[in-house]
């Protein structure tokens, strides 16, 4: 697998240990109002202006299905002119056909898995977005934000991500990068909902996801804190020693802690998932396998097998305790879905 996918998967699988909120001119809780345009804020030190909602929305790869879910979530389908951004597997099955259905534009990826910057200002967007920073790097083969601002399309990083793929970013963002959580996906729908004017659908969604996910911490609050592993074997490549890509720090810690456990390398990092030894993770005191699926092809069963006999030592190999997820782990609306998931294997009773 190419050095470019690695880079770009960790464009996806990052974080630290600490959950934090990302400024941003949208909030994901307080009362719903409409948006007065034009609507103008600074996004990762660019400032960008709507003067009405969007109509022909870009959205780019970056190994993410983050930002396309959240457009699927508010009910933002018709306005997506070419989605980018497709696993084939979600933890939401009904995400698969969904995403499907969206409008691509004939679009092809260059070595960098992501939208040629040519390709881009021929499909004249008049939004595009992207997961990272690095989704506007030139280097990379892409449209810098300059140059689509030049063309008159406005350009949005998703904010919690802005130190990724940024060389000069603030220490702010470097900290609201590091500090990912939960509260991160839904302040992006909030954002959402204020440049397309849904903020009351924001509201309710947002809402309604985070009432689930404290169901969930009340039901699991003073239980005993479970360790859990992430391990994700299709992403192998993005592991040094060739080993599953075991994810820690930012939204996974939050997702496990909500669900009532402690991932077990909990606050490392992506530094973490590309460095992990055999040594490390046959030593690591797992009690429930959490197998994460990046392919269709892939079968969580199989794949906790696989591990279980590799990693024989583990409490959770001796008493077969695991679950499987795809898309819920990850910076993204479903967060919810995997609160709920990896809880009723952590805590069964509660």
């Amino acid at each position: 697998m190419s050095a470019a996918l690695v880079t770009a998967l960790g464009a996806a699988a990052c974080g630290d240990d600490s959950p934090g909120a990302v400024s941003a001119p949208a909030s994901a809780t307080g009362p719903a109002a409409r948006t007065s345009y034009p609507l103008s804020f600074d996004n990762c030190g660019t400032k960008v202006t709507f003067a009405r909602p969007p109509q022909r929305v870009l959205i780019l790869n970056g190994t993410s299905v983050g930002e396309v879910e959240s457009f699927l979530m508010l009910g933002l389908e018709k306005h997506v002119l070419a989605n980018a951004q497709t696993y084939g597997v979600s933890d939401d099955p009904s995400m698969i056909g969904r995403i499907r259905a969206l409008p691509t534009g004939g679009l092809t990826m260059n070595k960098n898995f992501d939208v040629p910057a040519e390709q881009v200002l021929k499909l004249k967007p008049d939004l595009v977005v992207s997961t990272w920073s690095g989704g506007f790097d030139a280097k990379r083969g892409h449209a810098t934000r300059e140059q689509l601002a030049a063309a008159g399309i406005t350009t949005l990083v998703n904010p919690v991500n802005c130190a990724n793929g940024k060389p000069d970013a603030t220490e702010a963002e470097k900290r609201a990068y590091k500090n990912q959580s939960i509260n991160s996906s839904f302040e992006f729908m909030a954002l959402l909902g204020r440049i397309f004017d849904v903020q009351r659908r924001a509201l309710d969604v947002v809402s309604g996801l985070r009432g689930r996910v404290e169901a969930v911490r009340a039901r699991t609050a003073g239980k005993p804190a479970r360790k859990v592993v992430i391990a994700y074997p299709g992403m192998a490549m993005m592991n040094a020693n060739g080993l599953p890509a075991v994810m820690t720090g930012g939204v996974y810690d939050d997702v496990i802690r909500a669900a009532g456990g402690i991932n077990v390398f909990s606050g490392r990092g992506e530094d973490a998932t590309r460095t992990l030894n055999k040594e490390q993770l046959a030593t690591a005191q797992v009690d429930v396998l959490v197998v994460g699926l990046f392919t269709p092809g892939e079968n969580g069963g199989t794949e906790a097998a696989r591990l279980f006999a590799a990693y024989p030592q583990w409490k959770a190999s001796k008493t077969r305790t695991y679950t499987v997820v795809s898309d819920s782990v990850y910076l993204g609306p479903l967060n919810a879905l995997g609160v709920e998931k990896i809880s009723k294997v952590l805590h069964p009773d509660a």
